[in-house]
């Protein structure tokens, strides 16, 4: 097939649209559990992260994406039994009739875990009977003073026993999260709690037609895909698997090569985002000049930095979260966050809460060599920062540092 030719700049709309990224804050739709549900399935999946310099990334995406966004809201859908939290991109919530799909990634981790579970055999029987008697209950409900090693755990051992052997059975599919009370988890049984209905389709489907669901899934959430990429079809495929997996889909007409100009990389979408593509294609060729506004201030985590090769090759941006870079080694801070404007990236944020005295801590505010700073501009990004301390609930905003240090917001 031949590849369509579009405008990187159009290819950069489409992906914020598809993504929810082009509205303002007070045209974005108002949040409740309902909406944010809906803006989950839009967005196929929201990483989670347990880092809380400021709120943690789940949050930040979709306050991004939703006026009035609170964490509760996502809270209520986990608790309603709405929305799943499992591996996808990494650990993700979304919507709780995805279980049905996600059999190929149960089956890895199953034989990943199947090993150290078998180490902790009696712990985990353990855990497992109180669960199912029990029902939900969280960590700390589980007592031991045994110490083994950890995920994240270097030569010591730290983690107490039933914590990793919880760890073990959640990443197996065994247990899942079925509700939290503040950033505390409460697990249960997962066949106890999947819906019936979604339980008896995903033991219906073949291990064949769940892999291809989940690549399409996969394709749906990332809009503009790779072979290259490791994570394509969240299935650990090589590269071979890769290529042919694609070469099929665009043999059959469900995939669509691009040739995106001033970029190398091959790229491809979904046949039926091709109207869209073209619409806007048509637009850019009226008005070539990047659009101004609004200002996100995106976190690490963000669904449209999943693949950061492409933030090369779309937006002339690199980024690398420095949380795990040695402090000698960072350049921007250890939670520097992208400043999109319109359809550009034009610098980083490196926001810290000081939750005590409700501040919110930028430590550095920097703008790109190439960025003009116009007073339009500077008005967004003073008003993002201003919504960015209401969302924490923070009284006051110290700018520390900012680069250019003749930038005045």
């Amino acid at each position: 097939m031949k590849p369509f030719s579009v405008n990187r700049s159009a290819v950069r709309r489409f992906l914020l649209e598809k993504q929810g990224l082009v509205s303002h804050h007070e045209s974005t739709p108002a949040s409740d559990p309902e909406t944010v549900l809906q803006m989950i399935c839009q967005l196929e999946c929201v990483q989670l992260d347990p880092v809380s310099v400021v709120e943690r990334n789940q949050h930040l995406v979709l306050g991004n994406r939703l006026s009035g966004y609170k964490p509760e809201h996502l809270n209520i859908l986990l608790t309603q039994g709405k929305v799943l939290e499992y591996i996808a991109n990494a650990a993700c919530v979304m919507p709780i009739e995805d279980y049905s799909i996600l059999g190929p990634v149960r089956e890895r981790l199953q034989r990943q875990v199947e090993q150290p579970l078998k180490q902790l055999d009696h712990v985990a029987t353990a855990v497992l009977n109180r669960l199912e008697t029990e029902g939900p209950l969280p960590s700390r409900a589980f007592k031991s003073n045994n110490r083994v090693h950890g995920y994240w755990d270097n030569q010591t051992p730290n983690t107490k026993e039933t914590s990793q052997a919880l760890n073990l059975l959640l990443d197996g599919g065994f247990i899942r999260v079925v509700y939290r009370e503040g950033n505390e988890r409460f697990f249960a049984i997962t066949k106890r709690t999947i819906p019936e209905n979604i339980r008896q389709h995903a033991e219906t489907l073949s291990m064949s037609e769940a892999q291809a669901l989940l690549t399409k899934k996969y394709m749906r959430a990332y809009r503009l895909f790779d072979p290259q990429d490791a994570r394509f079809g969240w299935q650990k495929m090589t590269a071979a698997e890769r290529r042919a997996e694609i070469d099929e889909q665009v043999s059959a007409g469900t995939v669509i090569p691009l040739d995106i100009n001033n970029v190398k990389r091959p790229y491809f979408i979904l046949a039926d985002d091709l109207d869209k593509l073209r619409e806007m294609d048509r637009e850019v060729s009226k008005d070539p000049v990047s659009i101004d506004g609004p200002i996100r201030f995106l976190s690490p985590l963000d669904n449209l930095l999943w693949r950061r090769e492409r933030l090369v090759d779309l937006f002339d941006f690199r980024y690398r979260w420095e949380i795990y870079t040695p402090q000698s080694k960072r350049r921007y801070g250890p939670y520097a966050m992208p400043i999109l404007y319109g359809d550009r990236l034009i610098g980083r944020i490196d926001p810290r809460l000081d939750r005590k005295d409700q501040r919110l801590l930028i430590r550095l505010l920097q703008l790109e060599p190439d960025i003009e700073l116009t007073p339009e501009m500077r008005r967004s990004i003073q008003d993002e920062l201003n919504r960015f301390a209401a969302f924490h609930q923070a009284r006051d905003i110290v700018i520390e540092q900012t680069e250019p240090n003749t930038l005045n917001i």
